[in-house]
This record gives structure tokens, C-alpha cells and sequence, in this order.
């Protein structure tokens, strides 16, 4: 249940036997949610930290007049909210996109393993500094890109982070979005969304069929997105 986890902090550094032990001793609660689910209310202080073992969920806040803006995207292998073990109260909402199956760790036992395990520390918080990494991409994207090259963006850090936890075939990955969430990710009307897809299509690059994204021209993709994986901190080394 726990191998995407595995595979995505092994990707930073080495996780020794006794490191996974402790992951795997720290998980208690198991549950299922479906899309549009609130998965971690704002406001709410939880007392664990939630894990996607699999499908699809995303930051996001609600404005006043009920605009909907999403922050980042969760894949399988990523903590949802690691960070509220020290902020304790969450300023944000996390929802699933598609149905997700989750695990969660109780404080108590992530707080014990930030007093024994001083390695294991320092990659769950390399976890929680990458998320920080991801949104000031977002930040960039939605400031300073062309909604093609955001888009791409967003496609090309997709395919990545779903390779390493092994959500890939070749060079396609299972979307579950509709054009209306996807407008609400990259803060476009749904008839833009479709533009900003077609634009996409035409320049062949991608192919886009039901939920299935495929990229058929990588290095073009990567041209237009301007998509540098460095935030992601994917070289393997000592931490």
C-alpha cells in the first residue's frame, strides 16, 4: 500500500528497511473518498496527516463569490498535508478530483519518528519544501505564462512526478479531469480551456483522448512549457 510513498521519497535518497518500517508503523486510519469530496476540510485541525495511495486530489480555496481557485495537484505518493503535523490548522481545503483511496499518520507517531529517525526527518520535511517548490511554480504559471505554455507546464509535471511513483505507460497518464475543473487549476472559463487544449493538439504535441493524455513530441513540450524539473529535487543523493 505504501510503495508509491516509498518510490517517492526514495527518489530524493535511500530509504533503508528500518526507515520504511516506521512509515508503515505510523499509518492507522484507511478510507475511501469520492470525487468532489473534501478530503481535508479548511479550517479543520487534523491529528493526522493523509496520504494518497492512489487517484487524484488538489489544494484549493473558495473566494466569497464562490470562485474556486486550485494551488496544486496530488498525486499517488504525496502527503496532503504533511504540513499541518507543526501548522495545525489547515488555511486551505484539500478535495478529490477522481475517487481516492488514503492513508493517514497519526502526529503522535510522525512526532516520535522526528525524535529517532533523523534521516527519515529530513526527507519527510524535503517532502513538504518540494510542495513549497511546487506552488511558486504554480505562482509563476498563472502570473507570467501564456496559458499554452501553463498548460504544458503542467502536463510536463504530471509525467514526471506520475513516472516515479510508476502511474505511466510510456509516455501517457490517466487524466481524470473534466475541461471544467481543469479551468478552474489553470483560472480560465471552460471555452478557453478547450482553446488552450486545441492549440495544444495543433501543434502536435499532445493527444488528449477521454482521460488518457499522451506526448507525442517530449522535447517540444518541454520547449513551449520553458519546463525545468529542477524544483522537483529528483537527483537521488545523501539529504
Amino acid at each position: 500500500m505504501l510503495d508509491s510513498l516509498y518510490l517517492n521519497l526514495g527518489q530524493h535518497d535511500a530509504l533503508s528497511d528500518e526507515e520504511k518500517a516506521l512509515l508503515a508503523g505510523a499509518m492507522s486510519v484507511e478510507k475511501y473518498f469520492l470525487t468532489g469530496e473534501d478530503i481535508v476540510p479548511e479550517g479543520s485541525r487534523p491529528s493526522v496527516s493523509t496520504l494518497i495511495v492512489d487517484g487524484l486530489a488538489a489544494r484549493y480555496k473558495v473566494l466569497e463569490d464562490g470562485g474556486r481557485q486550485f494551488t496544486s495537484l496530488q498525486v499517488a505518493g504525496d502527503f496532503v498535508d504533511l504540513h499541518a503535523f507543526l501548522l495545525k490548522t489547515m488555511d486551505h481545503g484539500i478535495i478529490a478530483l477522481s475517487p481516492c483511496h488514503v492513508v493517514a499518520a497519526d502526529h503522535s507517531k510522525l512526532r516520535a519518528i522526528t525524535e529517532q529517525a533523523p534521516h527519515l526527518t529530513r526527507l519527510l520535511w524535503l517532502d513538504t519544501l518540494v510542495d513549497g517548490a511546487i506552488h511558486r511554480e504554480w505562482i509563476v504559471a498563472m502570473g507570467r505564462r501564456s496559458k499554452t505554455s501553463h498548460l504544458a507546464h503542467l502536463i510536463c509535471e504530471l509525467l514526471v512526478r506520475l513516472q516515479v511513483v510508476k502511474k505511466t505507460r510510456d509516455m501517457s497518464f490517466h487524466l481524470p479531469l473534466s475541461q471544467a475543473v481543469l479551468a478552474d487549476v489553470l483560472g480560465l472559463s471552460v471555452v478557453h480551456m478547450n482553446r488552450v487544449i486545441g492549440a495544444l493538439r495543433r501543434m502536435n504535441v499532445i493527444n488528449w483522448v477521454s482521460q488518457t493524455v499522451t506526448i507525442v513530441d517530449w522535447p517540444r513540450l518541454v520547449e513551449i512549457a520553458e519546463f525545468d524539473p529542477t524544483y522537483l529535487s529528483m537527483t537521488n543523493e545523501p539529504r
